[in-house]
């Protein structure tokens, strides 16, 4: 196949970054080499990085890069923030795959992880099942030893995993008002499943994602967290049980994974 990014492809792959050039580097990497051979294209939306990020994009070859100035000064006036729904959104609507995959630039692809979501996805599709998303297993590394899916209302969620495209539209994409960074995917796919589709785990999909990658910029983010969590209870609510307090609303379900491939031992030792 050629490095060229596909003109039909079944995967576009979206990652937003902001100033992790290291760590994105090593997560389009895990991409490349999992998606060798599969028709796909990547996209890589950047909010704007002062790290090189932009620049070192431009030489990529095989990736779509979107800049959206997010943060800093223009003409001596501050930036307007936009929120992560608006950020990625870019990336999802320019994509053309059947599927979508989201990772985060502080991630990396457990060998499979992609595959293996696609199959299940096509699987249950074939089978007469309304698949709108597959959502992929992950760990906070090196905290966990252990990953996870989570669910919210008892409806699977999609942290990090597989869009179809179709579903993306039908629900008219991330809510990009309501919620400023946090609790946006997990209210994607809960309209994903109001709309009539499911999203289901993919058991063999695994990904490694870097805990402590950029803390400042990570920390920012938390200043709207109470704010997201509070809209997302409140609009979600009709599937609670009466009165139930919001940290019974939400479970994880665990599982154990030995990596052959050591994919987390990638990521930079002076980092941790």
């Amino acid at each position: 196949m050629s490095l060229w990014v596909s003109r039909k492809p079944q995967v576009s792959l979206v990652i937003g970054s902001y100033n992790r050039l290291r760590f994105l580097k090593l997560a389009l990497e895990s991409v490349r080499e999992e998606l060798a051979g599969v028709p796909h294209e990547i996209l890589v939306v950047d909010g704007g990085s002062s790290d090189g990020t932009p620049e070192w994009l431009l030489a990529q070859k095989d990736t779509i890069a979107i800049v959206q100035h997010n943060r800093g000064e223009w003409r001596g006036r501050p930036i307007e923030r936009r929120s992560w729904g608006y950020f990625m959104n870019l990336g999802f609507k320019c994509a053309q795959g059947k599927f979508v995959c989201m990772l985060s630039d502080d991630c990396l692809i457990v060998p499979g992880a992609i595959r293996h979501g696609v199959r299940a996805a096509e699987e249950g599709l074939r089978s007469g099942v309304k698949v709108g998303a597959v959502a992929f297993y992950w760990r906070n590394w090196p905290k966990q030893t252990r990953y996870w899916v989570g669910a919210h209302f008892g409806r699977v969620c999609v942290n990090h995993g597989l869009y179809l495209r179709r579903a993306l539209e039908d629900v008219g994409f991330i809510d990009e008002e309501a919620f400023h960074f946090y609790h946006a995917d997990s209210d994607l796919s809960l309209r994903i499943w109001d709309h009539g589709y499911v999203c289901i785990e993919s058991p063999d999909s695994f990904v490694e994602h870097f805990a402590n990658a950029n803390v400042t910029v990570r920390r920012s983010n938390l200043d709207n967290e109470r704010r997201d969590l509070k809209t997302f209870y409140e609009r979600w609510r009709k599937w609670a049980p009466r009165d139930a307090p919001i940290e019974l609303t939400t479970s994880w379900k665990e599982r154990e994974f030995h990596d052959l491939s050591r994919t987390a031992e990638r990521f930079p030792r002076s980092a941790t």
